[in-house]
């Protein structure tokens, strides 16, 4: 008996390990794929952002495969309380780290659409926002695989600096269209870059989130999010809204 049981859990160690290298190496490949899809944008590179679009299929790959492996380790292991927690935050990880890819597609596939834009002023605060963003996301994967509640929390606070940098583009790029109408359009698309950045660092702190709850047993307090021209305009409808009442 004493024997079965040694064989089940080394069973269980290795696939938990193989789970995580997976993950890892997914989470590899979407940040890579942002800088990639940003360093295309800058240069004009429709050649790399083809390679950041090809790229996207094999991190749908990786995900069904992290999916079919923790389905499976859960069926035929029966892990318990930790080891279980581990297990379904994986499943929801793997789901936000394949979003981050296709935001970095999504940035990519705008590259042949916005190749008069790269004098305007935008583009370098976007890449300083895509290289904060790149690390959020790394820090937090690698709080996953430490299993590191504290790295957890600074990925969670270090996510407002993303906010920031959104609301200095937004009305950069806001107030460009007002003196070059003939940009709009161009303009528009970096918005959309911007605002795919964005959401790759709330990704990231959803990630981080996940980890501290498996690694602790309890979730993490609300953090504090920067304020967003969305936000801004959603509490001065409200406002509005009722006064109207």
């Amino acid at each position: 008996m004493a024997l079965t049981n040694d064989h089940t859990v080394k069973a269980f160690d290795e696939d938990l390990n193989r789970l995580r290298g997976l993950i890892s190496e997914m989470g590899g490949r979407a940040e890579q794929a942002l800088l990639q899809a940003m360093t295309a944008l800058n240069k004009g590179d429709l050649d790399l952002a083809a390679q950041v679009v090809q790229g996207d299929k094999k991190i749908d790959a990786l995900e069904a495969e992290v999916e079919q492996l923790t389905v499976q380790t859960i069926a035929l292991r029966a892990p318990m309380a930790d080891d279980l927690r581990e297990m379904i935050a994986a499943l929801k990880i793997v789901s936000v780290v394949e979003r981050i890819g296709d935001y970095a597609k999504n940035i990519a596939k705008r590259v042949a659409l916005m190749d008069q834009t790269r004098s305007i002023e935008a583009i370098p605060v976007l890449m300083s926002m895509s290289s904060g963003v790149a690390e959020l996301i790394h820090d937090a994967l690698d709080s996953f695989a430490a299993r590191d509640a504290d790295l957890a929390v600074r990925v969670t606070v270090r996510d407002k600096n993303v906010d920031d940098f959104y609301n200095s583009i937004f009305r950069t790029l806001v107030t460009f269209m007002m003196e070059n109408p003939k940009h709009i359009t161009e303009s528009a698309h970096l918005l959309f870059v911007a605002k795919n950045l964005e959401r790759m660092g709330d990704h990231a702190t959803n990630i981080a989130e996940m980890v501290y709850y498996v690694v602790t047993g309890e979730r993490m307090e609300e953090r504090e999010r920067g304020e967003t021209p969305e936000s801004r305009a959603i509490a001065a409808n409200a406002t509005t809204d009722g006064e109207q009442g």
